[in-house]
């Protein structure tokens, strides 16, 4: 593996948030596991050294230990803590992405990360994988991972990477040539990256062969995956026979296409929110989104023709795997709901509970944790949640998070 970030030599005499070790705890309620087995309507979850120790029906259930603490929720529902695999901490969802990104002090992106962090929690979320606003993702983890403050699992990617002026140029690592492209991607390692993430096309592809060879070649010799927001057809075409590991957004896609992600094993994280959200006028205006901004997200959600491509690869088999784009205008860190309800009604999710496995099972794969977190099951760690509500009938009960756990440490 890569030579550690520096701030992982430090030693620390103790977090300032410290957390101590739980007693074992054991949960009662209405238990949805996200695996291939249903609901047990009146179950059970025992978690001890942070890991689940047992999960059934409560008629299965084993002594417990004497010093247990026993959580009844009342026949709520008991699940897996859910993850947003494409978000920005330091971005406020309230204000226009390139003003915050040129004009934001380095320590105003810190005080969002941080609020955003504790939103994440109270939703539900207990990972979060980052993409990037500036290199700010580098230090939301080291302040998460030292104790200086609380927040979910993250992943990040420090800065994403372009070609000079590139898509979004104001928020990201410029480079020009396939040995600078090289130099930009060594320097997200050398702060603490878990993967790289490039941004491919915007109206145009971009990076030259050589430096879209470069850029996925040096991420991968240093054993870190790579993404790419990569939004139609031939671009999505260009990175997946690159060799790159996920697809950001997605879009439009011929069947070679979607063959190739399927030859490959190349899942897509797919981020309707902002469209959304966005379409709707109320909330929109809120935000002071024009209107014909509103307008003209009312119309591309109403053409479910656009998302013809996501659905294909979906049925075909390709991965789904839910994200926000969170931070984005009227995206807030805690709004969830709207994109799992999409996902269903556009048709990559056949159903509610399959758009429930994309923000838990198969997010965990995604993110390299598929056989720690993402399922309740017994030796995974204790990363929960406890909903007002059954999400597996009604995606809105997500809204009503009552308590978040990782490592069964409670959160919220």
């Amino acid at each position: 593996m890569p030579e550690p970030a520096a701030w992982k030599y430090q030693k620390i005499t103790k977090p300032m948030f410290d957390t101590p070790a739980p007693p074992p705890r054991l949960f009662l309620g209405r238990v949805l596991p996200c695996t291939d087995a249903g609901v047990t309507e009146d179950g059970f979850v025992l978690v001890e050294d942070g890991k689940i120790a047992a999960v059934g029906p409560r008629d299965d259930m084993p002594p417990a230990p004497a010093d247990c603490e026993t959580i009844d929720t009342g026949g709520k529902t008991i699940m897996p803590g859910m993850m947003n695999s494409h978000a920005h901490l330091s971005w406020d969802g309230i204000h226009e992405l390139s003003q915050q990104s040129m004009f934001d002090a380095p320590e105003i992106r810190a005080y969002k990360a941080a609020g955003n962090m504790l939103k994440s929690l109270r939703a539900g979320i207990t990972l979060v994988r980052d993409l990037g606003v500036h290199d700010a993702n580098l230090f939301t983890k080291q302040a998460v991972a030292q104790g200086i403050f609380p927040g979910p699992r993250l992943l990040v990617s420090g800065a994403a990477i372009i070609q000079t002026g590139g898509h979004t140029y104001w928020v990201c690592r410029e480079a020009s040539g396939a040995d600078e492209m090289r130099r930009a991607v060594r320097e997200q390692v050398k702060g603490g990256a878990d993967l790289i993430k490039i941004m491919a096309c915007h109206d145009t592809l971009e990076f030259t062969d050589a430096e879209l060879e470069a850029v996925i070649d040096e991420a991968h010799r240093n054993r870190l995956p790579i993404t790419a927001h990569a939004t139609y057809d031939a671009c999505i075409a260009r990175v997946a026979e690159a060799g790159i590991d996920c697809v950001e957004h997605g879009g439009s896609m011929s069947d070679a296409t979607i063959q190739t992600l399927l030859d490959r094993k190349i899942p897509i994280v797919t981020t309707f929110s902002a469209l959304v959200i966005q379409a709707n006028a109320e909330i929109a205006r809120a935000f002071g989104i024009p209107e014909w901004k509103i307008a003209e997200r009312q119309r591309a959600v109403a053409d479910k023709t656009r998302f013809d491509g996501l659905v294909r690869a979906a049925r075909a088999g390709v991965p789904i795997v839910f994200g926000t784009d969170a931070g984005s205008p009227a995206v807030e860190h805690d709004q969830i709901v709207p994109e799992l309800e999409f996902m269903v009604e556009v048709g990559v999710c056949p159903d509610t509970m399959d758009a429930l496995r994309a923000i838990t099972r198969r997010a965990a794969v995604l993110n390299g944790f598929g056989d720690r977190l993402g399922t309740l099951e017994p030796g995974k760690l204790a990363d929960l949640i406890v909903v007002d509500g059954k999400p597996d009938q009604d995606l809105g009960a997500l809204r009503r998070v009552e308590m978040t756990f990782i490592d069964g440490r409670r959160m919220h």
